[in-house]
C-alpha cells in the first residue's frame, strides 16, 4: 500500500511540474485578446522566462504553438506538421536560416490565428531540417501588424 502512495504521489508531483513547466514556456496558452480604441482587433503577449514570445494559435483550424521570430522572412513549419495539417509543398527553394542554408518548400497557409487575430492566405516555408510541432511566427504574418514592446509585453495589433 506504500509503494503505491507513494507511485500515486509521484505521478501526480510529475503532472503538476509539468503543467509549470508548460505554462512558463508558453505563458500565452490561451493570449490575451481585445480590440483597440477603433476596434482593431489586438493580441498581448507576455514573454517567457527564455525571453521569447511564445503563444497557443492556429493553422488552418488546427491547434499549434508559435514562436514569433521577426528575423524569420516567412512563417516556418516542419515536414512533419505540414503533412499533418495536409499543406501543399509548391517550389522548393534554398532558404537562409541560423545554421545556414537549407533547402524549403513554399506553400500557403489559408488561415493563422493569434487570439482574435485572423489572417488569410499567409505565405509559408516547410523546412525539413526543422524538428517538432513550435511554428516561427515570421514576418510573412507579422508585417500585417503593428507591433509595440513594452517591459514584458508585446501588443500586436491588426493594421
Amino acid at each position: 500500500m506504500m509503494i503505491i502512495s507513494w507511485v500515486i504521489l509521484l505521478a501526480l508531483l510529475s503532472y503538476l511540474f509539468s503543467g509549470m513547466l508548460e505554462q512558463q514556456n508558453n505563458p500565452n496558452s490561451t493570449p490575451e485578446t481585445g480590440t483597440d480604441q477603433h476596434g482593431a482587433a489586438q493580441v498581448v503577449l507576455k514573454r517567457n522566462r527564455a525571453g521569447h514570445y511564445v503563444a497557443s494559435g492556429q493553422i488552418n483550424g488546427h491547434e499549434v504553438v508559435f514562436l514569433l521570430d521577426t528575423g524569420a522572412t516567412d512563417v516556418a513549419l516542419s515536414s512533419e506538421l505540414a503533412t499533418k495539417l495536409k499543406l501543399a509543398q509548391g517550389a522548393q527553394r534554398i532558404s537562409q536560416t541560423a545554421n545556414g542554408a537549407v533547402i524549403s518548400w513554399q506553400t500557403r497557409l489559408s488561415e493563422v490565428g493569434l487570439g482574435d487575430i485572423r489572417l488569410n492566405n499567409v505565405r509559408a516555408s516547410v523546412l525539413p531540417s526543422m524538428q517538432g510541432n513550435e511554428v516561427l511566427l515570421g514576418m510573412s504574418f507579422l508585417k500585417r501588424l503593428e507591433l509595440v514592446q513594452k517591459g514584458d509585453q508585446l501588443t500586436l495589433r491588426k493594421l
